[in-house]
């Protein structure tokens, strides 16, 4: 159950944001996490052991966030939390909807729901992932629908069983109010149906970090043409008990999943999706303007489309290592569409996105061909288990010789269509980036 009434405390601070927020200083064993059953009378815990190959020594920003441009931040043994007000929960479908992914069923791919553009790996065991996702603000159209880019660690059938841990930053106005991109997080163990919530909004994600507050706004964002803005998010199975961590950056422990909150994710996640998601609401009976990532298509490159770089998942000794044999995926690919490829100009843990051979790709067509819905489940993409081998995006300038990473970017709608179409699968061989 949700926890609205559980952010009400007595509480040592609270800060006003520049965009209208007001962020709690909570005590950190009163933050909502520990309203539940297993976790009361309990304190989060100890940093875990971060994956082999994990550089924490790179760059700190002093702020990626609009509630600590005045440099304020938390006291420590505290946990900022955004506060949810009366509006807030208004907006919602209902009382026990807010906070919440609602679950749509979806029969065929004109009907209305969920539509993604994905690069995803499948076929082995995965202990986590690890990717620097561009920061847009992309518009949209109305307050019933979003916008994010965040990366979806999977486990279960697609069915009721379905097991998600899932990190980005989202455009949301039903649920923030506004159209800033915000920081989240999210789970469910049940296909978004009774478990599960955004950031804090129920009990279940521990945070253990007193400068990042989870659903608060993120500045700057990138511009088209101009300067690009990434985040760097870590997932990963802590190998000694369990639970499941988020990492911004380079060294920010946000804080945990623990791992009873789950069933399949107790021992390991089955895919690893980064990518795009928008709803489409079919607003007077046309598909929505709202933008994925940037607004513009992948084949448009750098400064234009948004990205994914760096892409990595964690193996089964805790190794961070480059995602293999990344696919990707596009819903509606006139609309939302995406590249993958390999480049090794970009290396790990770059905040700020550089590299101009990231706009030198020459650009393949994709083999086409429909792919299967499973209605049951509306967020993660149900790629097939082997789809077709495609030449999809590859880098065409100068090789600099750095460590081989991976990347992947992605496009939107742009406020129309460019006709109908079916999904796009296709292989990208030691593919490292997307955009799209």
């Amino acid at each position: 159950t949700h926890s609205v009434s559980a952010l009400c405390f007595m509480v040592p601070l609270l800060l006003q944001s520049p965009d209208g927020d007001i962020i709690d200083c909570v005590l950190s064993h009163q933050q909502p996490a520990f309203d539940h059953p297993r976790l009361r009378g309990q304190k989060p815990l100890d940093p875990p052991e971060r994956p082999s190959g994990h550089n924490s020594r790179g760059l700190r920003p002093k702020s990626f966030q609009l509630w600590r441009m005045e440099g304020e931040t938390c006291p420590e043994g505290t946990v900022p939390i955004r506060r949810t007000k009366q509006e807030d929960i208004l907006r919602a479908n209902s009382v026990s909807a807010f906070g919440k992914k609602l679950r749509h069923f979806r029969r065929d791919t004109s009907s209305n729901g969920h539509e993604h553009a994905v690069g995803y790996v499948s076929g082995e065991k995965y202990f986590g992932a690890k990717a620097s996702i561009n920061v847009w603000a992309p518009q949209v159209q109305n307050q019933y629908e979003f916008s994010l880019s965040q990366i979806w660690i999977i486990s279960g059938s697609f069915g009721n069983d379905l097991n998600t841990i899932e990190a980005g930053w989202q455009v949301s106005p039903e649920l923030y109010g506004d159209n800033y991109p915000r920081f989240f997080t999210y789970w469910t163990n049940d296909a978004y149906q009774a478990t599960g919530c955004y950031n804090l909004l129920c009990s279940g994600f521990v945070q253990t970090n007193s400068q990042i507050a989870i659903g608060a706004a993120i500045s700057p964002s990138s511009s088209f043409k101009g300067g690009q803005f990434d985040i760097t998010l870590l997932i990963w199975k802590d190998p000694k008990h369990g639970n499941w961590w988020l990492e911004f950056g380079s060294g920010i422990l946000v804080g945990y999943w623990p791992s009873f909150l789950f069933t399949h994710l107790r021992e390991h996640a089955s895919m690893v999706q980064y990518g795009g998601e928008v709803v489409n609401s079919s607003p007077f009976g046309a598909h929505t303007s709202t933008q994925m990532g940037s607004g513009h298509f992948a084949e448009d490159g750098f400064t234009k489309a948004s990205y994914f770089r760096n892409i990595q998942v964690v193996d089964w000794d805790n190794n961070l290592v480059p995602s293999p044999n990344l696919r990707v995926l596009a819903d509606h690919p006139n609309c939302y569409d995406i590249q993958g490829g390999s480049n090794k100009a970009w290396g790990t843990g770059v905040d700020r996105a550089r590299g101009a051979s990231a706009s030198r790709r020459q650009n393949q067509k994709a083999e086409q061909r429909t792919s299967p819905r499973l209605p049951q489940h509306n967020r993660a993409f149900t790629p097939e288990t082997d789809p077709p081998p495609a030449a999809l995006f590859q880098n065409s300038g100068k090789v600099e010789e750095r460590v081989d990473e991976s990347k992947v970017k992605i496009e939107g709608c742009n406020g129309g269509l460019r006709g109908s179409g079916d999904g796009t699968h296709a292989h990208a061989p030691a593919a490292h980036w997307i955009r799209f």
